[in-house]
């Protein structure tokens, strides 16, 4: 499976009535593609896959597909309860997806052989490959992935934990055991902010909330770091992922909480983050909006 650009993560808007606003989905993810992203992950983290029941995240998924039409890959969010994951890699699959993302179980942690087992069953539950985030109560070893990747489906490792030593052990257990086709993504929040030192480790593909809402200055990034520009790439992160940085880390779950508001100020009506996150204040949009301006500034065509 080939990403090639930003890898997008759209969020899940919802009606003022709290359901899932598909009309609104499929302008959000249509008005991204002509910016070029590499992949389309809908229902995961910034789509608020925790908040969505088994039969909201098909809906999304299913919603998706149709608007990409097979431009770029689909990889559906799946996780959580074992019997909800299953449910939503077979629902993926019927969707048309291209792949899944396996989220951590809830609540549970168990043992690596229990947590390696739940890889497994979520990937035998439908004909998909799967993607494991090791974040959470999702902990992998070397050793574990290396297993993992002795499965055809087991396609990827996505890293959100940031622990860059045990990242580049994984990254060599796997190219020693063979599997050269093994793809590695950076799954940190604003992972931009980081991602010059994850290429050093081998995981050359990362995640973009920030593209879901500025897709203009995202794509600037990606193509300042593809092309080794550093001086362009920094000036960048200086401008404007360090200052939403500062402002995502006054709040929990801001991560999701300020990509909607953004696109809200943009004029699309995505609606509120579900509980337990919460939108941001008066203030902190105030200082948001200013963010959004420098991202214009940067790339005009940033629209959020």
């Amino acid at each position: 499976m080939n990403f090639d650009g930003v890898l997008f993560f759209p969020v899940t808007p919802f009606t003022e009535s709290g359901a899932v606003d598909t009309d609104v989905l499929a302008e959000h993810v249509s008005s991204r593609l002509p910016f070029s992203p590499g992949g389309v992950f809908p229902a995961c983290g910034t789509g608020e896959f925790h908040a969505l029941d088994a039969d909201e995240v098909a809906t999304v998924v299913r919603t998706t597909v149709a608007t990409v039409s097979g431009s770029v890959p689909v990889v559906a969010g799946t996780g959580g309860q074992l019997a909800h994951a299953r449910a939503c890699a077979r629902s993926a699959a019927d969707a048309g997806a291209d792949a899944l993302l396996v989220l951590p179980p809830y609540l549970v942690s168990g043992p690596i052989e229990g947590t390696v087992a739940y890889v497994e069953a979520i990937a035998d539950a439908s004909p998909l490959p799967v993607i494991v985030y090791h974040r959470g109560t999702s902990q992998y070893t070397p050793a574990a992935v290396t297993r993992l990747a002795e499965n055809p489906k087991v396609i990827g490792f996505k890293d959100g934990t940031g622990d860059v030593g045990l990242a580049q052990s994984i990254v060599l257990a796997v190219r020693e055991s063979g599997r050269s086709d093994f793809l590695f993504f950076n799954g940190l929040l604003t992972a931009e902010l980081t991602q010059g030192a994850y290429r050093g480790l081998g995981m050359p593909l990362y995640s973009s909330a920030a593209f879901a809402m500025a897709p203009g200055v995202a794509r600037e990034h990606y193509r300042a770091y593809t092309a080794g520009d550093d001086e362009r790439r920094l000036d960048i992160l200086d401008r404007f992922y360090r200052p939403l940085v500062r402002l995502r880390d006054q709040t929990p779950g801001f991560g999701v909480s300020l990509i909607k508001a953004g696109l809200r100020l943009g004029g699309l009506a995505v609606g509120s983050v579900r509980p337990p996150l919460v939108d941001p204040s008066a203030e902190q949009l105030h200082e948001l909006e200013r963010i959004l301006a420098v991202a214009r500034d940067i790339a005009p065509d940033t629209a959020a």
